[in-house]
């Protein structure tokens, strides 16, 4: 035991007051009596390397030493009690040397299996500011391959549950200051009463904060060693002073669009203003600091049927909403695709086969190209839509990807499946071209708050842009669209969308539409045909303004 520590037993509890961080146990196995904190066993060991998992004294006195030296900030000796040393080290001697813990109390809870549950109630001080801080983890005692010792399994997890591979805990000024961020009416948006907004906010502020007049304060911050990933702040011990940055959100779409996706397990929902590209609402289920919404990549299903259309008008490979095309039951590209519920149409017009969703329309005139077909798909994406052209929105976001494809999977593309990959705010995006004839390069903060270039592509060709809002409208009166559009008022067009996964029983649902000058698309894991989850989420954004 360190000089200066002492040690009680009271009531069944062993407690350790060490200096500066102390240590309370609860027992992990009735007949726990406390092993004194010195990082080895007290029973003798055997010579003989053990196999299997490890015994329930094992765990017990694998999971006591260790939390006893970390607690006592002995950070080197806990992390020889791992099965990655090297790797636990850090983030132990880190917890009072950089998060700057100078009191805890860790409280073990009863182990289930190998796994044993605690709870840290510390505090934390920094320049004569102290608060105090509390939270819950759990850690797993497993059988090291090399030795046949019991140690920690070590994760990041085990400091704290929100640390991941090349993070830390640090207490200091913080890197930039708090924001107040309004919307485009002036009024606050936070991620208390808008939850899907946190990692958006977060990213606003590790961005603009030292660029709207706020001051940092002192806080304890989950920091990652990638370049542009935002703090995560988990305890302020100064408040600092907050600089306003209005973005283009709108709060009452917001609201709606938050509401939309609590129907669903997981789903994902953007809104756009067509005629300047302004990010309106950006929800999405699980409120975790990856945004789907923003940053995903997967296939699209039919909603590229309108990238699909806008590509075999400028080809002329159709001419227009009225040109007779075929919509048979199926159609064989090195491999059959069909048809949902192998429908076909007989004397179809190309307006009727997109708002039908029919997939051999999409397919079959393409063949033509020859070796070309690979590549259209892609250049009428960047070229009219500007989908992959680095983004530069306010916040990380993926930009969409039709890469070059060859044989069958170059039909699967036309379908928006194969290797194509987006996510609500691209789809969102490609519905407000469509609506406003030009791509407007989305953004959730004014350009003219750092003069960023955007990125720009050329106007859809006035035929073509007219032909698709066409189709668009026939699809949300009269087609798959028109259930969930039912609802929704105004100059409206939409698209649904089904994307299959390998290994996933239901198909992705999809959907896209506009009302007037708001664009929104979105995309329900398992959801289904597109208008019976992503629809209903979609009408519900758009009926908001």
């Amino acid at each position: 035991m360190r000089s200066g520590a002492k040690v009680a037993i009271v009531g069944g509890v062993f407690a350790v007051v060490a200096t500066g961080v102390g240590y309370g146990g609860y027992n992990l196995y009735s007949g726990l009596t406390g092993s004194g904190g010195s990082g080895t066993s007290t029973k003798a060991e055997s010579t003989e390397k053990r196999t299997g998992p490890p015994s329930a004294d094992e765990i017990e006195q694998t999971a006591n030493d260790f939390l006893t030296a970390w607690a006592e900030g002995r950070g080197l000796e806990a992390a020889q009690l791992t099965n990655n040393r090297a790797e636990a080290e850090p983030l132990l001697t880190g917890f009072s040397q950089q998060a700057h813990v100078t009191e805890a109390v860790i409280k073990p809870g009863p182990a289930a299996g190998a796994n044993v549950p605690f709870t840290v109630e510390a505090t934390v001080t920094y320049k004569g500011e102290s608060r105090p801080w509390s939270y819950a983890s759990s850690l797993t005692v497993v059988r090291g391959l090399t030795t046949g010792k019991a140690l920690v399994d070590w994760q990041p997890s085990v400091v704290h549950p929100k640390l991941t591979k090349g993070t830390s805990l640090v207490t200091s000024e913080a890197s930039a200051p708090q924001i107040k961020a309004v919307d485009d009416n002036g009024v606050e948006v936070t991620r208390g009463k808008y939850p899907s907004l946190g990692p958006v906010l977060d990213q606003l502020r590790q961005k603009y904060g030292n660029d709207v007049g706020g001051t940092p304060g002192i806080e304890l911050s989950i920091t990652s060693a990638s370049e542009g990933v935002p703090d995560q702040t988990l305890l302020t011990l100064t408040e600092g002073k907050a600089g306003t940055l209005r973005t283009t959100l709108d709060a009452g779409v917001q609201a709606a669009a938050e509401k939309a996706v609590k129907n669903y397990s997981a789903a994902s929902v953007v809104a756009i203003q067509p005629s300047t590209g302004e990010i309106k609402a950006v929800a999405n289920t699980k409120a975790g600091e990856f945004n789907p919404a923003l940053q995903g990549a997967q296939a699209p299903g039919s909603t590229m049927k309108i990238v699909t259309a806008a590509m075999m008008l400028d080809k002329g490979l159709v001419r227009g909403p009225n040109s007779p095309v075929e919509c048979p039951s199926t159609i064989t590209w090195e491999r059959v695709f069909h048809n949902l519920d192998d429908f076909s149409i007989s004397g179809a017009t190309f307006q009727r086969a997109f708002a039908r969703s029919c997939n051999t329309t999409f397919i079959k005139p393409v063949k033509p190209l020859g070796t070309g077909a690979g590549t259209a798909l892609g250049e009428t994406a960047r070229t009219y839509f500007g989908i992959g052209l680095n983004w530069q929105s306010g916040v990380i976001t993926f930009d969409g990807k039709v890469p070059e494809s060859t044989g069958s999977e170059t039909a699967a593309s036309y379908i928006g499946q194969g290797r194509i990959q987006m996510n609500a705010l691209n789809v969102a995006s490609i519905a407000a071209t469509a609506k406003n004839g030009a791509f407007k390069q989305p953004v959730i903060v004014p350009q003219s708050l750092d003069d960023r270039e955007l990125a720009t592509a050329t106007p859809l060709p006035g035929n073509i842009a007219a032909s698709l809002r066409q189709m668009m409208n026939a699809t949300a009166t009269g087609g798959t669209a028109a259930e969930a559009m039912a609802s929704v008022r105004g100059t409206k067009g939409a698209k649904t969308g089904s994307a299959e996964v390998d290994g996933q029983g239901d198909s992705n649902s999809w959907f896209t539409g506009y009302a007037d000058d708001l664009a929104a698309a979105a995309v329900v894991q398992s959801g289904g045909h597109g208008g019976d989850t992503a629809g209903t989420t979609v009408a519900q954004v758009l009926n908001a303004r």
